[in-house]
């Protein structure tokens, strides 16, 4: 069964950092492109950040790039979310999710967009105000 875990929201000061994590089971890692998108209440879901785990290639949305850093750890099977620079704009619920990779697209560039994701996790609050 695949499931995904978030961890490491909270509330934080603007400027200040947080790492979420996304933890995979019920899957290898290395044969999935991992998506973090977030939603704020009352707007659609976001797309922020991706990785293909096989080939390590990352992608990011404007709104986050130079602060927000993907990385992944396939021998945890876990893949994190390093937010610097944080603002309040950043506030949202925010999601991993799991897109299973073919031969192909192994060495491809990941996409942020929902469509493309199959499986969901349960998502982390990040609340950013001072």
């Amino acid at each position: 069964q695949v499931q995904l875990v978030e961890s490491g929201g909270g509330l934080v000061q603007p400027g200040g950092s947080l790492r979420l994590a996304c933890a995979a089971s019920g899957f290898t890692l290395d044969y999935y492109a991992i998506g973090w998108f977030r939603q704020a209440p009352g707007k659609e879901r976001e797309g922020v950040s991706c990785i293909n785990s096989a080939s390590g290639r990352t992608n990011y949305a404007d709104s986050v790039k130079g602060r927000f850093t993907i990385s992944r750890d396939n021998a945890k099977n876990t893949v994190y979310l390093q937010m610097n620079s944080l603002k309040p704009e950043d506030t949202a619920v925010y999601y991993c999710a799991a897109d299973p990779l073919t031969m192909m697209t192994r060495q491809a560039m990941c996409i942020i967009k929902e469509y493309v994701y199959d499986y969901w996790g349960q998502g982390t609050q990040v609340t950013v105000s001072s």
